[in-house]
Formats: C-alpha cells, structure tokens, sequence
C-alpha cells in the first residue's frame, strides 16, 4: 500500500505531499483562482507522471536493448473537457526526443511498448476518456 501525507502549507490552496520517503512536491491552484502560485497544479502533475513513468520505461527498454542513450526529454501537452465539472484531460499528447547512437525503430518501439502497454499513467488517462498519443524524433549525437 502506497501512503501519501498531504499539508497545507501556504495560502488557502498551496499543499505539499509528501511520500513514505519524505519525497515532496508542492502542489498550489492558479492567482486567477485564488491560489497563489506556488506550486504545480494538480491536473499538470497528472501529465508529469505519465512523463515520469514512461520515461523509466523506455530508458529501461532501450538500455536492455543496448542502445545508447545521450539525451532524452519528452514534451507532453493536453487539452481538457471545456465546461464540465470535473474537466479531465480530453487529448493528451507526447513528444519522445531521444538522442544517442540509437537505432530509430527500437525507440518507435520502447514508446509504443511504454505509452500503450507498460505506463500505469497512460492507461489511467485512456481509462478516462482521453486520447493518448506520441510521436518519437531520434537525433544522433553528432561528435567533432
């Protein structure tokens, strides 16, 4: 079983959890809302771990695969329901680039593998309603 201890720490809508670890994040509602800013929305960080979660899984699958890897993000953006309560993510969709000396249809693979098989996060969001998709850009790493 996974605890989380969440408290309110500034303002009447700034939170910080806190895992078993004593790993924390802050957690805060837009100044528009009565927030002030001071941390990651909470619908944002939804988006965060599924970046979190399948970049572990498609570092993992790349390095079994003895790829090298010399740089990796992802851009993750989504649209949400407009004028519904709650308003969950309708789209959410991911850029892989990956950089390295690394074979373009093993990492097309680790991020199919990742977004539609292993990513707990993705399948949440797909259980929701939303559409999940990627697309992957491969650089290689260019040495003078």
């Amino acid at each position: 079983m996974i605890h989380i201890t969440l408290e309110r720490t500034q303002g009447d809508y700034g939170f910080e959890a806190k895992d078993a670890a004593g790993h924390s994040v802050l957690t805060d509602s837009s100044s528009e809302n009565g927030g002030n800013d001071a941390g990651v929305r909470p619908m944002q960080m939804l988006l965060m771990a599924m970046g979190g979660c399948s970049g572990i899984d498609v570092v993992s699958i790349l390095k079994k695969q003895r790829q090298q890897i010399d740089g990796f993000t992802m851009q993750i953006s989504g649209e949400r329901e407009a004028g519904v309560e709650p308003s969950l993510w309708k789209t959410v969709h991911v850029v892989f680039d990956i950089k390295g000396n690394i074979d373009p249809a093993k990492a097309e693979r680790a991020c199919q593998l990742s977004i539609e098989k292993y990513c707990s996060v993705a399948e949440t969001l797909r259980r929701a309603g939303a559409a999940v998709t990627w697309e992957v850009k491969v650089a290689p790493v260019v040495t003078i």
